[in-house]
């Protein structure tokens, strides 16, 4: 995943909208693990556009 830490409000939706429980905020920086499945869900609930998928547009 792919954030543009610009455009990140560090509003938590993302967060919390994660099946996988693989998205966290630390200290203002979103951080993946590796239980991500790139369900594209979080990507679709950011209200700002800061997340995309690697290799997609």
């Amino acid at each position: 995943m792919i954030v543009d830490e610009d455009k990140c409000l560090h509003c938590g939706g993302c967060v919390g909208s994660c099946p996988a429980n693989a998205i966290f905020l630390n200290d203002f920086v979103l951080e993946f693990n590796n239980r991500c499945t790139r369900c594209g869900r979080c990507v679709k609930l950011c209200p700002v556009h800061a997340l995309s998928m690697e290799g997609k547009k």
